[in-house]
């Protein structure tokens, strides 16, 4: 009766993990992006291994640490934007986690970067806007997780979110 119980417990979180192969990483997360990008009119993200092994890598340090941030590593930031999500181990698919990217379009406007927040705070929409930035060509995700925590990385070159720069 106990195992019976259990399974009946797994089901949700199983049916996720089934949605976890890096095939379906690259090709779920590659299909959100470019579905914002055409919303307007931007050409499509292109995948990139080495992106995708460098988001890997700050995806397990934080995994491994427990501690939840951008990177910090000395020159990233000028030729890497990088949006990062957290959540409970194997309960989210790729499309959720690229999804709490995306839903900021509810606070996004037209406009010179960063004024691009319905809020007034750009950070409300810096995950979108680094999406849907106009010069940005490629991206690379990953996963890792701890014993109870997902950590999920995306990485993209060349980096936006630069003052001065329209978006629409």
């Amino acid at each position: 009766m106990g195992l019976g119980l259990m399974a009946l417990a797994i089901p949700a979180a199983a049916s996720n993990m089934a949605h976890r192969g890096e095939d379906h990483l690259r090709l779920q997360t590659i299909a959100e992006h470019n579905r914002a990008r055409a919303m307007h009119g931007l050409g499509p993200l292109q995948w990139d291994e080495t992106l995708a092994d460098e988001a890997y890598g700050h995806a397990s340090y934080m995994a491994r640490t427990g501690q939840f941030g951008h990177d910090r590593t000395p020159g990233r930031r000028k030729k890497q934007g990088e949006n990062i999500w957290r959540g409970q181990r194997g309960y989210f698919t790729y499309h959720e986690m690229v999804g709490s990217f995306t839903d900021e379009v509810r606070l996004f406007r037209s406009g010179v970067f960063p004024n691009n927040s319905r809020s007034g705070d750009w950070y409300d929409v810096g995950h979108y806007t680094q999406i849907i930035w106009p010069t940005t060509t490629h991206v690379g995700c990953a996963l890792a997780s701890s014993r109870d925590k997902d950590y999920f990385v995306c990485r993209y070159s060349p980096p936006g979110n630069k003052d001065g720069v329209r978006l629409d």
